[in-house]
């Protein structure tokens, strides 16, 4: 009677263990959804704001992340710039998390958010995003990218810092040296004088130290830029600039001259340029 017991509970329990056993190998791992965060905050001011665009099926292994800081003569714009690229990106970036970005935009009332500034907001939004990672569930790998004034910042976030989580760049129509943008025309003296604080002859270390090809060196992250060459708000010489200093210290990158096309593109031409720029950066890890 007792064996008869044992042998029932035994047969019972290899059961149990066999069903148990099949059903881990039939289940499927989970799939996380693709999820909208936005208007995330990374700061104490109302302009330190982010959208985060997560895709489904991301992981902290294998999700990379593409930055977007929107443009604006640092003094105008906003993060909803990137919608008029999203789908784009979201088709070319296939599988990335897209990131929008605010920053403090220049007060001329109050004198005040100048570039330095600025950097500083760029600065504390990747240590947030950092420091989301895991609830994200994305990998601490970024493309950096923006177009005019964002351009600038993500250049200038990508060779004066060289953190090793970035590992490209793209920008469109960047201002690149702003000593010798300062003259362009009356308003781009103007504005110049205000955001980065007087005049390259007042002050000359301050732009050099705002302008991107000041801080390129041989460590630098891959680069791609494109630029109209009719641009009459940022002019094309700023890229051939930002070319010539990479050439000097053999950094990786391509310089696209978009010809007839002026400060903004047409979404044909974003496309096929966003096309470029993901054939460009390739596998990143």
């Amino acid at each position: 009677m007792k064996h008869s017991f044992f042998i029932s509970r035994l047969f019972f329990l290899l059961f149990f263990l066999a069903f148990a056993f099949a059903c881990q190998e039939n289940s499927e791992p989970e799939i996380l959804p693709a999820r909208d965060l936005l208007n995330i905050s990374y700061g104490t001011d109302s302009r330190q704001t982010m959208d985060v665009f997560l895709p489904a099926g991301r992981s902290t292994a294998t999700t990379p992340t593409l930055i977007y800081i929107h443009g604006g003569a640092w003094i105008d714009g906003d993060k909803s710039e990137f919608l008029q690229v999203k789908s784009i990106m979201e088709k070319e970036f296939e599988g990335f998390a897209l990131i929008s970005l605010n920053y403090r935009l220049y007060d001329f009332a109050l004198n005040k958010n100048l570039i330095p500034d600025q950097e500083k907001d760029i600065e504390s939004a990747i240590a947030y995003i950092k420091s989301q990672l895991n609830d994200w569930k994305i990998a601490d790998i970024q493309v950096i990218s923006g177009a005019s004034a964002g351009g600038h910042l993500a250049l200038l976030h990508a060779y004066k810092r060289n953190v090793s989580s970035i590992k490209a760049a793209i920008a469109f129509f960047p201002p690149t040296d702003l000593s010798a943008l300062y003259g362009f025309n009356n308003l781009t003296s103007l504005g110049l004088s205000a955001v980065v604080g007087g005049t390259p002859s007042e002050n000359p270390e301050k732009y050099r130290e705002v302008s991107p090809t000041t801080h390129i060196d041989s460590q630098d992250v891959p680069t791609i830029f494109f630029h109209g060459d009719v641009d009459t708000v940022v002019p094309i010489t700023q890229s051939e600039l930002l070319k010539a200093g990479l050439e000097q210290k053999n950094v990786r990158h391509q310089f696209t001259k978009v010809p007839g096309q002026g400060h903004g593109f047409t979404q044909a031409t974003y496309s096929t340029l966003i096309a470029e720029a993901r054939a460009f950066i390739g596998d990143i890890n």
